[in-house]
């Protein structure tokens, strides 16, 4: 009977994202069973996999950390408690698959003891002198069986290393990783749970554990009742998975999922993108992070009241760091603080989260993003997310920009490039503005030809609300269906 392993650990095994591996699928090239492939099959599509060191693992670690601009995180292993019950659980795993082909074993000798028999009765037939043949030519080794066995070897490995859990009813599936609460581990793969203070006291964070079993990491102060405790109920934040779990939570899918919220964020640095473009760099405190999607927006507010909204630029994965590119406005009071005085002692209201300009986690479809000047702070944080999801087929950036500001984070969008085989980024630079219709459908018609068969896409557009009106006109006229089209109109800078 053939290994079947989870199309998230394959994908993982291979180092290639889930959703390219669901497209081999699609296409034929890989066979799966019930949301499974097995090793044959994946080594059979991926020949090229190396099985001798850690590539996969390196490659998956270079994008999380690097290629994403995030802060940079410790690789540790698992607690010496955790590293115990994977142990335990593997060891029992293995318990039973030794018992069951032990049982196996003896059904094959029983049966050739019984045609052995039958071969040295008068009475055998030829049919089953073949039969005999065939059970010992099964029993040999076969060589070529060490190719998937090593790559076992290496499922293995990542399950002492990693648990997968399982998210129902949503079916959303993610890795836990080193000391990662679950919260933690969930957050960072793009998911969106119920969380407040992150430090054990809200409840907002709580699971129940349909499967498996969770390690405590820290303390807290909620008090769960005794009938939550005997349904497996736990805190997320304050919890890690001691073996692969299966655990119900509700994740947030859509706008009217976020509930507004106003925090109180220190500055952690203004830092210079261009000259008339500066990267916000906001933390919230411990207790109180916000809770947004991926393309929403926030109104900041300064110390002395100057408020203005900002797209956030960071993605949700990102924990407490917030991120705002703030382009030079005349006469604006908030750019003005920003690009004068803002300094590491102050602090910046943020309320919010405000809009629907949101990834569509349903669908598998190609993801397109088309951004104009400041329009690529809102694409940024979707292509983050889409990133940590690991679900898109492929992604597809154009980044039109004037002169003005340019493309002011173009090493940021060429390290995706590089790091990602499913990522392509198109800079096309304008000479006129934008705003004016010729220049808009001139830039546009460099874009547009290049999709063939925009049917097959998601098409996300966020720029000036010219451009965009312009651009949404261009791409529902030329056949994007209007379900697959998401526009973030933003006000001129």
């Amino acid at each position: 009977m053939p290994q079947l392993l989870t199309l998230s650990r394959a994908a993982r095994l291979v180092g290639i994202t889930r959703g390219a591996l669901q497209s081999r699928i699609k296409a034929g090239e890989l066979a799966a069973f019930e949301g499974m492939v097995s090793a044959e099959d994946l080594l059979r599509a991926y020949p090229e996999t190396r099985l001798d060191d850690n590539t996969a693992f390196e490659r998956f670690a270079q994008i999380k950390d690097n290629a994403f601009s995030r802060r940079v995180r410790e690789h540790v292993l698992p607690k010496p408690e955790v590293l115990v019950a994977r142990l335990t659980d593997m060891s029992r795993r293995l318990a039973q698959s030794e018992a069951g082909l032990d049982y196996y074993r003896s059904i094959v000798e029983h049966l050739q003891t019984k045609l052995h028999e039958c071969d040295n009765s008068a009475a055998a037939s030829a049919a089953i002198k073949g039969l005999r043949a065939w059970l010992q030519h099964a029993l040999e080794p076969d060589a070529d069986a060490n190719a998937p066995q090593s790559l076992l070897v290496q499922d293995s490995f990542m399950r002492i290393m990693t648990a997968q859990v399982k998210v129902q009813p949503g079916g959303s599936e993610f890795f836990v990783e080193g000391n990662d609460t679950l919260l933690e581990a969930a957050l960072r793969a793009g998911l969106s749970f119920s969380y407040g203070c992150s430090n054990g006291n809200c409840g907002l964070c709580k699971a129940r554990v349909l499967a498996g079993q969770v390690q405590k990491t820290r303390h807290y102060d909620y008090v769960l009742t005794a009938a939550e405790k005997n349904a497996g109920v736990v805190l997320m934040c304050c919890n890690t998975a001691a073996v692969d779990l299966v655990i119900e939570a509700s994740e947030a899918h859509g706008a009217l999922d976020i509930p507004l919220q106003n925090i109180a964020a220190k500055v952690k640095s203004v830092d210079l993108l261009a000259d008339d473009m500066r990267l916000l760099r906001l933390q919230t405190p411990r207790s109180n992070r916000l809770r947004f999607l991926a393309g929403q927006s926030v109104a900041l507010t300064l110390d002395g009241g100057a408020t203005a909204d900002f797209s956030v630029a960071s993605c949700p994965c990102d924990d407490r760091n917030l991120e705002f590119h703030v382009a030079r406005r005349p006469g604006d009071a908030f750019c003005d603080g920003v690009f004068t005085g803002l300094s590491g002692a102050d602090t910046v209201r943020v309320e919010g989260p405000r809009g629907d300009f949101v990834l569509n986690e349903t669908s598998a479809r190609p993801l397109v993003f088309i951004a104009y000047g400041g329009g690529f702070a809102p694409v940024k944080s979707l292509i983050e997310h889409a990133m940590a999801l690991d679900v898109a087929e492929t992604l597809q950036l154009y980044w039109i920009a004037d002169g003005k500001s340019g493309h002011y984070l173009n090493n940021l969008c060429r390290s995706w490039a590089d790091a990602l085989d499913n990522f392509r980024y198109i800079p096309l630079t304008v000479d006129h503005d934008p705003t004016q219709d010729a220049a808009m459908r001139d830039a546009l018609a460099r874009v547009l030809p290049a999709q063939a068969e925009l049917a097959g896409h998601d098409v996300y557009v966020a720029g000036a609300e010219s451009f965009a009106n312009e651009a949404a006109y261009l791409l529902l006229d030329r056949g994007l269906p209007r379900a697959q089209l998401l526009v973030n109109r933003l006000p001129a800078a």
